[in-house]
C-alpha cells in the first residue's frame, strides 16, 4: 500500500472529480439515453481475480459519471435538492480520508467537537431555545423519527409509562394531530414508532397548504401535534405561534418538520414566513437541502435534551462513554460517518450573513421564475413565499406533456406533483450555484418548450 502524502490513486480521483464538477454547469441535466444504456456494463459477474485500483476508478468514472443526474448543477429544480458548496465537497473528501466513526468521543474527538460547535451555531441561527439537544442524522426521515421518539418518550413518561422499557403494549393512548399536507416522512416516522398512519387526526388546510387553525381539535397533555415549516409544494408554513400557544396551554408537544423551510429562520428577510417556529418542542431540518452540503446530513433538535437522550441512548460494558456529550446518545445509529464535518464547514465558510444571502438568493430566483412564467401566460398556483413554484400549463395532460418535454430537452429538470387535485410542475430552487443568468435561461427554455408542445396539441 502507498501511504505517501499524495498517493497517485487519490490524485487521479481528485482530477476526475474536478473534471466532473467543471463540466457540470453545461451538461444535459438528466443522463442521456446512451449513458443509461452503458450502465449494463456494470452488470457482470464478480471477477475471480483482483482488478487494479486505477482500473476500478476509471470504470467508475467513465461509465458512472455520465449516468449521474446533474443535481449538483445550477439548473436542477427537482424535489428539494441542493448542490454541494465547494468547501463542503472538500471537507467531505478530507472527512473520508479521516474515516472517523462519530459514535463516541473516544472514537473521534474531532467529530464530537464539531457536532457540539455546529449545533450551537444552528440553534442560534434558527432562534431555537438555548440548551436544546441535537442529533446529527442522515436526512429528514431520520430527523423526524428521532425527534418524534423524544416526543413519544416525554408524553408517555408524564403519564408514568416508560415506553423504552415496556413498549406500547398497554401504554396510555397517545393522540397525534397532523395536517392534510403532512409530509410522507413524518407519516413513516410515526408508523415506525408504533403510532400508526390511520389513527391520526387530520386537520384541513387552506389554499396554500397551511393548517387551518380554526379546524384544530382540542388538545391535551397526551397530544402530539406535527406541523410543517415549508410545504413541499408551496413553501408556505403552518401558523406556529397560534398552534404553540394552544399546545402549551394544554400541555401538548409540537414537532416541526422543517426539512428545508426551517432555514427561512436564518434569513432576516424571510423569517416572517416561519414566525413562531421557535416556540415548538422539537424540530427536524436537512443540511443537504438548503445549506448545500453533500449527501447525507440532517439534524434533529429537541427543547428537552433529556427526552431525546432517553429515547435514543444505549450502553454496554465495552463502550467507553464520558461525562461529556456523547453523539450516539442522541441518534438511532451507533456507527456512523462524521457528517457534522461538512455542516460545520458550510457554516464556518458562509457565516451568518452568507447563510442568509444563500436563502434569499434562492427565493429571489424562485420569484423571478414565477414572474417570468406568469408573464408568458402560464398559471402560477402558489404564493411564492420561499423557493417553491407551482406551475400549470393548462389541463393536467398538457402540464404532464410540458414536464416530460422539459426533462427530455435537458436545459433544466423539474418534476411533477398533484396540488389540490390537479397536476402541476414543481420548481424548487435550492442550489448555491443557480445564477440570475440561469433563471433567465430556464424561463426561456420552459416557455419555448411549453408553447411548442401546446401549439402541436
Amino acid at each position: 500500500m502507498n501511504y505517501s502524502p499524495t498517493p497517485p490513486l487519490l490524485q487521479q480521483a481528485a482530477d476526475r472529480a474536478q473534471r466532473y464538477l467543471r463540466d457540470l454547469p453545461e451538461r444535459h441535466v438528466a443522463p442521456l439515453p446512451t449513458a443509461l444504456e452503458a450502465l449494463k456494463d456494470f452488470k457482470r459477474a464478480l471477477p475471480d481475480s483482483p482488478t487494479t485500483p486505477e482500473a476500478v476508478l476509471a470504470e467508475l468514472d467513465e461509465i458512472g459519471s455520465p449516468a449521474t443526474v446533474a443535481s449538483g448543477g445550477p439548473r436542477y429544480f427537482g424535489f428539494v435538492v441542493g448542490g454541494s458548496l465547494p468547501v463542503t465537497t472538500a471537507a467531505n473528501w478530507l472527512a473520508a480520508a479521516w474515516d472517523q466513526n462519530a459514535a463516541m468521543r473516544v472514537l473521534s474527538p474531532v467529530a464530537a467537537c464539531l457536532e457540539e460547535v455546529t449545533m450551537g451555531w444552528l440553534i442560534e441561527l434558527f432562534g431555537l431555545p438555548a440548551g436544546c439537544g441535537a442529533g446529527f442524522v442522515s436526512g429528514a426521515s431520520q430527523a423526524n423519527f428521532t425527534a418524534l421518539a423524544a416526543a413519544r418518550h416525554s408524553i408517555l413518561a408524564r403519564q408514568g409509562w416508560d415506553v423504552e422499557a415496556r413498549g406500547l403494549y398497554g401504554a396510555p393512548e397517545l393522540k397525534v394531530v397532523v395536517s392534510d399536507e403532512i409530509h410522507a416522512t413524518v407519516l413513516k416516522a410515526l408508523s415506525l414508532l408504533g403510532l400508526g398512519r390511520e389513527r391520526l387526526t387530520r386537520v384541513p388546510v387552506d389554499g396554500q397548504g397551511r393548517l387551518r387553525i380554526d379546524a384544530l381539535p382540542l388538545l391535551d397533555a397526551s397530544t402530539l401535534v406535527c406541523v410543517q415549516a415549508g410545504n413541499v409544494n408551496t413553501g408556505s408554513s403552518d401558523p406556529f405561534a397560534e398552534i404553540s400557544t394552544r399546545a402549551k396551554a394544554a400541555g401538548a408537544w409540537v414537532h416541526v418538520d422543517g426539512a428545508f423551510g426551517l432555514w427561512a429562520a436564518a434569513s432576516p428577510a424571510k423569517r416572517g414566513v416561519v414566525d413562531g417556529v421557535g416556540e415548538a418542542d422539537s424540530w427536524a431540518v436537512d443540511a443537504h437541502k438548503w445549506l448545500n452540503t453533500p449527501y447525507d446530513g440532517a439534524i434533529a433538535f429537541c427543547r428537552d435534551p433529556a427526552s431525546m437522550r432517553a429515547a435514543m441512548s444505549l450502553n454496554a460494558a465495552y463502550l467507553m462513554v464520558s461525562d461529556e456529550r456523547e453523539p450516539c446518545h442522541y441518534v438511532p445509529e451507533l456507527s456512523r460517518r462524521a457528517r457534522g464535518v461538512e455542516i460545520w464547514a458550510a457554516l464556518r465558510s458562509l457565516g451568518r450573513l452568507g447563510v442568509a444571502e444563500l436563502i434569499e438568493r434562492s427565493c429571489r430566483h424562485a420569484s423571478r421564475l414565477g414572474e417570468g412564467l406568469r408573464s408568458a401566460g402560464f398559471t402560477v398556483l402558489n404564493e411564492v413565499v420561499l423557493n417553491q413554484v407551482l406551475v400549470s400549463f393548462g389541463d393536467d395532460e398538457a402540464t404532464r406533456r410540458v414536464i416530460a418535454g422539459i426533462q427530455e430537452e435537458g436545459t433544466l429538470w423539474c418534476g411533477g406533483t398533484v396540488w389540490q387535485g390537479h397536476t402541476a410542475m414543481r420548481i424548487s430552487v435550492s442550489s448555491w450555484a443557480t445564477s440570475d443568468a440561469d433563471a433567465e435561461r430556464c424561463i426561456a427554455a420552459i416557455v419555448a418548450i411549453a408553447r411548442g408542445l401546446t401549439a402541436v396539441h
